[in-house]
């Protein structure tokens, strides 16, 4: 790696590995899995419910509920420092100040009871020597910044008092109040309507252009991956399947169970198609996590799985140029494209 490269990287994710010990049995949540962020990057990760998405994120983060959840194994460097070495206060400093998280639904993650600039102000305090004045102030800016409308006015109301579309603006608010590395969007539109959704996004890729900061968006929908993100991985039984950017990954999807999630998107339908078609569907369930079949966990669901694939897990390889698959049948898939 030359050292611009180096010089860029915020985040190196190396071989995770977070298990759940539950009365089923051991579930390998996140198994064996690595990737990287740049400044003023977007990765986007990809998959099914139940695929490692959010636990991954959580681990990044130190937030995997423990018990019954444990980090048992591999790195996480943000700018240089690694994560999981870090005790308890340490890893509190630099929550919400180098990384930062937006979750799905604002109304579990805000207060309450607390007025919205209170609780931008309590994240700017904890991590920066200002005046409570100061902090108001810069909490009024950053409403402002994510283009909260009347900001002096909504700094003194509370969440109740917002709209959906307003609190998730004020979540961001909070997330980039410190200017973080790192951010960590996990579904970050899910319970707001269509306008709202693309309102939102459009707004968390621009802040992120304009700080510079390294975005991880963690979703299940490939009409968000295409407007946002550079590069993309695909998660299928808590280990990575695939990665490459985003153009290589649309143009030549390399894995079946990227082929299926593609296949399975609505179509916006044109003037005067037929409306009656139905979607692709990818056959059967995600296996139980404690209950992963021989082989490669997806064999069971794959139309192009041959014996070996229900035998041998495949190894992650680079099949064409920086775009990695894990499928005994990729390069077959990479020659007929």
């Amino acid at each position: 790696m030359s050292e611009a490269t180096t010089a860029d990287m915020v985040l190196d994710v190396k071989n995770l590995q977070t298990v759940f010990f539950t009365n089923s049995g051991l579930f390998r949540a996140v198994d064996d899995v690595s990737f990287s962020v740049r400044r003023g990057e977007t990765l986007a990760i990809v998959g099914e419910s139940g695929c490692g998405k959010s636990v991954s994120a959580l681990s990044i983060m130190r937030l995997v509920p423990d018990p019954p959840g444990r980090i048992v194994g591999g790195s996480v460097m943000l700018e240089g420092t690694d994560l999981l070495k870090l005790d308890d206060a340490a890893m509190r400093d630099i929550r919400g100040n180098r990384i930062s998280m937006i979750f799905q639904e604002p109304m579990t993650s805000l207060n309450p009871v607390m007025r919205i600039g209170d609780q931008i102000i309590e994240a700017v305090r904890l991590h920066q020597n200002v005046s409570s004045k100061e902090a108001w102030k810069q909490a009024v800016d950053m409403l402002r910044l994510v283009r909260i409308p009347e900001p002096e006015r909504r700094a003194h109301e509370y969440p109740h008092q917002l709209s959906g579309g307003m609190r998730q603006r004020a979540m961001i608010a909070m997330a980039l109040a410190c200017r973080p590395a790192l951010l960590i969007a996990d579904e970050p539109t899910t319970a707001l309507d269509v306008t709202i959704q693309a309102q939102i996004l459009a707004l968390i890729v621009d802040l992120q252009k304009r700080l510079g900061t390294g975005l991880i968006l963690i979703t299940h929908d490939l009409g968000v991956v295409a407007q946002t993100a550079q590069r993309v991985i695909v998660m299928y039984a808590g280990k990575k399947v695939e990665e490459a950017t985003v153009e290589a990954l649309f143009e030549t999807p390399l894995h079946p169970y990227t082929r299926g999630l593609m296949a399975s998107m609505p179509a916006v339908i044109a003037l005067g198609a037929k409306t009656d078609e139905r979607l692709t569907e990818i056959p059967g369930m995600v296996p139980s996590l404690t209950k992963l079949p021989p082989g490669c966990a997806f064999a069971p669901r794959c139309k192009l799985a041959v014996d070996r694939c229900r035998q041998e897990y495949p190894p992650l390889g680079e099949v064409k140029s920086n775009h990695w698959a894990a499928c005994w049948r990729a390069g077959e898939l990479a020659e007929a494209s």
